[in-house]
């Protein structure tokens, strides 16, 4: 057999040789005078050649474990050339493999599914929270200490919802790698018994609203009268008229309402419609990617006016509500909220946000209805509002809403005649400005 000292001493000749050890296995010297372990066998009938690595950074003892490993997979049936390729990986990629790596691929792997705004914020999330700080630990390393010190952080700057929904990304980040067996499943059981760990959430707050009608026409007076840009003061019009969520309507295209006439702003409107796309609505991922669950919107004669007014703006260009500054951009999700805050001197400032239309049509509007004794118009509410009904799942709620199109449009209309009586004509908002021959400051 070989000996160690033997294999040092090999010096490169003019052609190269071998010196034998035991069992197939032999050191190979080149005319260059690198040296390395070889291994040869036969398999099915055929002569085969294993390399495992060159000397001295392979010793003999390693080489000879290497050479049993090969001998056992041959009698076990195995392929030596894989077995050894898998045992020599292993090691090296569990000990490699950081908790930023795993996150990144969990994240490649979601994100496709999410809206690009949920796709955001979880990666900031992440980002901000975990990886400047666990990036860089071996995945194996993280420990449920590790992660409630990280979880304890958030919570100190008041995000206790955050907290939690980290964990729950790092619970899915650290499933992805136990699959991949990187890790064990002790740890997955620590990080779901952090959840016992965390402050729990405090009391709700129900996001400030108006209810009250006289309140809502003061208060879109003091919308028109503020120093905001044209765009903006329509874009709180129509809001209060089209009832969606902030997201919707930062995000809508021309290309999305339909039976108005832009060309002829004297046509009577019989039936405007905007379709919104299931994409931006508040939805579960799967339902997001399903034409079916998109939202019509009744738009009221007054909606159309103030479209008709945006589109003298915004008309020849995709977005309705642009960035001031660059077309392609949406409006910033802040927007309206910063206005409502600052205008008046604060006076509505934890009051009135733009969600808080939403609240308002409900409130007024079943307040309506129970006056009237129209009991049918709770359903037709919550159809408007995008609300799915108690009892109705998500796909029979997608597949009967069409039908009560008229119904809809009725409430809508009623509603725009109670928040837009004695208000400043959109038209009007736009010559102020024409007039000054500014959009946008």
């Amino acid at each position: 057999m070989l000996t160690a000292l033997q294999a040092k001493a090999a010096n490169p000749r003019t052609k190269s040789y071998k010196l034998a050890d035991a069992r197939g296995l032999y050191l190979f010297v080149s005319t260059t005078g690198t040296k390395s372990w070889r291994f040869k066998y036969r398999r099915e009938g055929k002569e085969r050649l294993l390399t495992f690595g060159q000397f001295p950074e392979v010793t003999i003892v390693e080489a000879r474990d290497w050479r049993e490993v090969a001998r056992r997979a041959l009698k076990e049936g195995s392929d030596p050339a894989i077995v050894i390729e898998t045992r020599r990986r292993q090691p090296v990629m569990v000990a490699d493999v950081t908790f930023e790596t795993v996150a990144r691929q969990w994240l490649a792997d979601h994100e496709v599914h999410w809206s690009r705004a949920d796709a955001t914020r979880v990666r900031n999330r992440i980002e901000r929270d975990l990886l400047e700080v666990l990036g860089d630990v071996p995945v194996r390393n993280i420990s449920s200490t590790l992660i409630l010190k990280q979880l304890r952080k958030i919570e100190q700057r008041g995000s206790i919802e955050t907290a939690k929904r980290v964990r729950g990304y790092i619970l899915a980040i650290l499933k992805r790698a136990r699959g991949e067996k990187l890790i064990s499943s002790d740890i997955i059981e620590d990080v779901e018994f952090l959840a016992d760990a965390l402050k729990p959430n405090p009391p709700s707050n129900k996001l400030p609203a108006l209810t009250n009608a006289s309140d809502l026409l003061a208060f879109q007076k003091t919308v028109d009268r503020s120093m905001a840009p044209v765009l903006v003061k329509l874009a709180s019009r129509f809001l209060a008229l089209a009832l969606v969520r902030i997201s919707a309507l930062r995000l809508a295209t021309w290309s999305e309402f339909q039976g108005i006439n832009w060309e002829d702003p004297e046509k009577p409107v019989d039936k405007a419609i905007w379709y919104i796309p299931a994409a931006h609505m508040k939805l579960a991922a799967a339902n997001k990617r399903s034409a079916n669950f998109g939202h019509s919107v009744p738009l009221s004669r007054q909606a159309v006016d103030v479209l008709r007014a945006v589109h003298e703006i915004t008309g020849r260009h995709n977005l309705v509500f642009p960035r001031p500054t660059v077309w392609y951009e949406p409006m910033s999700d802040c927007t309206l909220s910063t206005l409502y805050k600052c205008m008046a001197e604060g006076r509505y400032k934890g009051k009135m946000v733009p969600h808080g239309w939403r609240s308002a049509f409900s409130t007024i509007m079943n307040e309506r209805a129970a006056l009237l004794e129209r009991d049918g118009d709770r359903l037709m509410i919550d159809m408007i509002l995008a609300h799915v009904p108690k009892g109705v799942s998500g796909s029979e709620w997608a597949y009967n809403r069409a039908r009560y199109f008229g119904p809809k449009a009725t409430l809508c209309q009623a509603w725009a005649e109670m928040v837009t009586h004695g208000l400043c004509p959109p038209a009007a908002l736009l010559d102020i400005y024409r007039e000054e021959g500014r959009w946008f400051r």
